[in-house]
């Protein structure tokens, strides 16, 4: 009898799922693949950060009376190279003070290379052509993680004269492309794992059950189910034991339809707004006007006549007044249960600016006509 071999039954497997996800009623263009909208826990980046010097500065550096914390540095590292500097006045302005951040990613091996960020801690004005110095990186739990060293790479500029001075960007902000090199590694077994859990970017509830029913009917077996709106719990099958990382490789390519809440994102300080397709109006009335009164003060002088002995010269206000009350706006009446199209159609027909717009919005919401959540940023 003839057998498929073990990779060409699970690619089998894939197509006849891809085959039976196409006929669903929803569309391809309004699906994701999991992989786009969920994260899977243990699978995540670590924050590190150290304190460093940066030398080789053409006079830009910190002023070492202003920023002892650069001089007591430089201080120490000179010890620790057998120069003694206490007791002097060091009066060098080409070294500068750091703060080195970088992100180490998931399994990264010792030896891997990894970007830092380099920005200027005291009151140095530019890191152009500096080189950073020997930065232990630590993570929260205060072990070092990484080593960081390196000439730095400024994306701005700065230049001055004594009576005109021009900067570009920001000089003081450096990168260091593969600056930093891992020493300790982040111990996690995901192959070994017997359970995993995905957590959504985007938290809701249909959307969870969306993709373990998506995780579930491509493996034939109940072991995906949605805890809450963010995480989605899924045992690995016994198929795949040892080979979690196989599990993960077939479903995130699986396409759900993410599901959102209806909302109304405001952003008051450059009157932008979003709206999401499922926001809904009821029935409404809108009037939306200006009453805007102008004052204008434009005194003149008076003088007496030519050869007069009598008489002085004063100023006379002259003060003018024009109110506008916007005679030509309406009231305007939106139907209920419109869309997000015909909601914003509507609002444009009363010639409203997009901060009036705002405002309206917030006044729907407050009378219950506005079906949607309203987040303030």
């Amino acid at each position: 009898m003839f057998r498929l071999p073990a990779f060409s039954l699970r690619t089998l497997l894939v197509l006849i799922a891809a085959a039976c996800f196409a006929g669903l009623p929803a569309s391809a263009g309004a699906s994701s693949r999991i992989k786009d909208i969920v994260d899977v826990e243990g699978i995540r980046d670590n924050m590190l950060v150290g304190y460093g010097l940066v030398v080789g500065l053409n006079g830009t550096g910190d002023t070492l009376r202003n920023a002892p914390f650069t001089q007591q540095s430089l201080t120490g590292m000179l010890e620790r190279l057998g120069v003694n500097t206490r007791g002097t006045n060091m009066k060098t302005a080409n070294v500068a003070a750091v703060m080195v951040s970088a992100n180490l990613p998931a399994f990264a091996a010792q030896g891997t290379r990894i970007d830092v960020t380099v920005s200027a801690l005291g009151d140095a004005t530019n890191l152009q052509g500096g080189v950073l110095l020997v930065t232990p990186l630590m993570g929260a739990d205060g072990q070092v993680y990484a080593v960081a060293q390196g000439p730095l790479a400024t994306g701005g500029f700065a230049a001055q004269g004594e009576a005109a001075s021009v900067t570009r960007g920001v000089p003081t902000n450096g990168r260091i492309a593969n600056g930093a090199i891992v020493e300790r590694e982040i111990d996690f077994q995901l192959a070994d794992l017997r359970s995993l859990r995905l957590s959504l970017r985007n938290p809701d509830l249909t959307t969870a059950q969306r993709v373990a029913t998506a995780i579930n009917t491509y493996l034939g077996t109940q072991t995906a189910s949605a805890d809450n709106s963010t995480t989605v719990q899924l045992n690995v099958p016994q198929a795949y034991r040892g080979g979690v990382v196989a599990l993960l490789t077939d479903i995130e390519q699986l396409r759900v339809q993410p599901d959102l809440a209806a909302r109304v994102v405001i952003d008051e300080s450059s009157g932008v707004i979003v709206m999401g397709q499922d926001v809904r109006v009821s029935k409404v009335a809108i009037a939306q006007g200006n009453l805007t009164i102008s004052v204008s003060e434009t005194p003149q002088v008076s003088q007496p006549s030519p050869f007069s002995t009598q008489g002085d010269t004063v100023v006379v206000p002259r003060t003018d007044i024009e109110v506008d009350e916007e005679q030509g706006k309406q009231l305007g009446i939106i139907d209920g249960s419109i869309s997000l199209k015909e909601l914003v159609d509507g609002l444009n027909a009363l010639g409203v600016s997009p901060r009036d717009m705002i405002t309206i919005l917030q006044a729907i919401k407050s009378a219950g006509a506005l079906q949607a959540e309203i987040e303030v940023m």
